[in-house]
């Protein structure tokens, strides 16, 4: 970068600082404000520490090549603005925005300033060109990124939620599993189930299929294996839920239950675990 024309932009940033500031804002709120996602201050915080960043970046940077080392500091605060309108529910391009709709009041003044210059005007102009988009473009990727760490996120949680393990007797545990069991859902399964285990002491485990749509060769696996990682824990299984329909895909693929208790209702199964357990319902109990 020509050190001339650095120190030209610097100075012109530095000595309309707040017109900049306010020309950028103006044109900016608009859209924001009027989705309600953030408020004029804190906006307006964001605009000015940006400025603040990209003039205190700008005078001692040697390039307009926002991939070096020296323009370190705005792209750490442009992930940082990036991430945080993630969480909050702006679409990307409104987060690309942010560094895009400072080229208007930036040209603006440098027209002004440069005016009798037209050559150190085009100069300038297209480097601080090339520099935006680089940093909008940045904004978008790292938007991008954040977005899919909360979606990941989400799904672990709902993943989370979704098997439940509940303590229904002393040492006896009910697992009931609703929608599609995939490989990393059956992951969580087993956790759950286990770190459960451990902290109940049971010794049954009821896992209750009814709410599983449809059952095949993957699933069956699935199933398999968590049965098998609760006996190492010391619980035995029973799957419950078996309907005519599971019971002949099952029969059909050829899936080994043998050496699985299994049952058509919850219910069914809860009366095989107290015997098994050696406990049972008085009438009273059974009677509620």
């Amino acid at each position: 970068m020509n050190q001339a024309k650095g120190a030209a932009l610097v100075d012109m940033l530095t000595l309309h600082r707040d017109t900049l500031l306010n020309d950028w804002l103006n044109q900016h709120l608009s859209v924001a404000l009027r989705r309600g996602l953030t408020t004029e201050a804190e906006m307006a915080d964001q605009f000015r520490n940006f400025l603040n960043v990209f003039i205190d970046t700008l005078r001692s940077a040697d390039t307009f090549d926002a991939s070096r080392p020296e323009w370190e500091p705005v792209r750490a605060f442009l992930a940082e603005v990036s991430a945080h309108r993630a969480r909050l529910g702006f679409t990307p391009a409104e987060t690309a925005t942010f560094v895009f709709s400072l080229k208007q009041p930036l040209y603006t003044r440098l027209r002004s300033e440069l005016k009798d210059d037209p050559a150190a005007l085009a100069e300038i102009s297209w480097s601080v060109n090339l520099l935006l988009d680089a940093f909008g473009l940045y904004t978008t990727e790292v938007f991008q990124r954040s977005r899919e760490a909360v979606i990941l996120r989400q799904q672990e949680e709902l993943l989370e939620l979704s098997t439940p393990v509940v303590q229904l007797w002393e040492g006896i545990l009910a697992l009931p599993l609703i929608g599609t069991l995939d490989s990393a859902r059956t992951q969580v399964v087993m956790e759950s189930l286990l770190e459960k285990i451990v902290d109940t002491g049971a010794v049954i485990a009821i896992i209750d299929i009814t709410g599983v749509p449809t059952v095949d060769t993957l699933v069956a696996q699935h199933l398999l294996k968590t049965v098998a990682a609760a006996r190492l824990m010391g619980a035995d299984c029973i799957i419950s839920g078996i309907r005519p329909q599971i019971a002949q895909t099952i029969v059909h693929l050829g899936v080994d239950l043998t050496n699985v208790t299994t049952k058509s209702t919850l219910a069914d199964a809860f009366i095989v675990a107290l015997q098994r357990s050696g406990s049972s319902l008085s009438p009273h109990v059974v009677a509620k």
